[in-house]
């Protein structure tokens, strides 16, 4: 059996994704309605030797995740990722783990942190913002000193390197005294599973990667 999408691969006994994939046929709908095609061909005597498994889709229009999962015995469940920081593991900041191009990166959130000069490290930390050569002119990043020697920043879908804002941060907060939380996300159509959130916390950086499941 073969479809536009999927098709039984002898040598494995496994239903697999073709090697060569059509362009026109939307993935969704597709595979789910050939999988099901290929489920109901098994005799019924069989079906309860189905081992399971899952195909992960990402659509074709935004780049969604869609999980299409068969238990054991056959059963079909499609689920669409929601994203959510909440119940996440959080783990020590590690840069190489940002599959999001830097000049793509779309960060919103806030941050104060404490500085010897606020006005001055405000205006630093602006300046940062405001001549970041990235490609997205869209977003706000407002850094203002507040009084009692502290900044806040607030940015919203600003197109700027996470790593770049950190290493300015670093440059010009007093040690530890830098809270808040960024989200990190794309002005392109990034796979949800590269979303991240960083926390800064009681001197120490860390990242959450959304849970995207039920």
């Amino acid at each position: 059996m073969s479809g536009d999408w999927l098709e039984y691969d002898h040598d494995t006994g496994a239903i697999v994704v073709r090697q060569v994939q059509p362009t026109s046929a939307p993935i969704v709908p597709t595979v789910t309605s050939e999988l099901v095609h290929m489920l109901a061909a098994i005799p019924f005597e069989l079906q309860e030797q189905l081992a399971g498994g899952e195909f992960l889709i990402h659509t074709e229009d935004l780049g969604r995740l869609v999980r299409i999962t068969v238990e054991p015995g056959g059963a079909l469940h499609v689920e669409w990722a929601h994203p959510n920081y909440a119940g996440a593991k959080k783990r020590p900041f590690d840069g190489s783990k940002i599959q999001i191009e830097r000049y793509e990166q779309r960060l919103s959130g806030m941050i104060t942190l404490e500085a010897d000069n606020p006005a001055a490290a405000a205006e630093a930390l602006q300046q940062i913002a405001d001549t970041f050569e990235g490609l997205y002119p869209d977003g706000g990043f407002q850094s203002t000193p507040i009084g009692n020697g502290s900044v806040k920043i607030t940015m919203e879908d600003v197109n700027l390197d996470i790593q770049e804002l950190m290493n300015a941060l670093e440059a010009h907060a007093k040690p530890n005294s830098v809270q808040g939380r960024v989200a990190l996300g794309s002005f392109k159509d990034a796979v949800p599973e590269y979303l991240l959130r960083v926390i800064f916390e009681d001197g120490k950086v860390w990242m959450q990667q959304p849970l995207l499941w039920g």
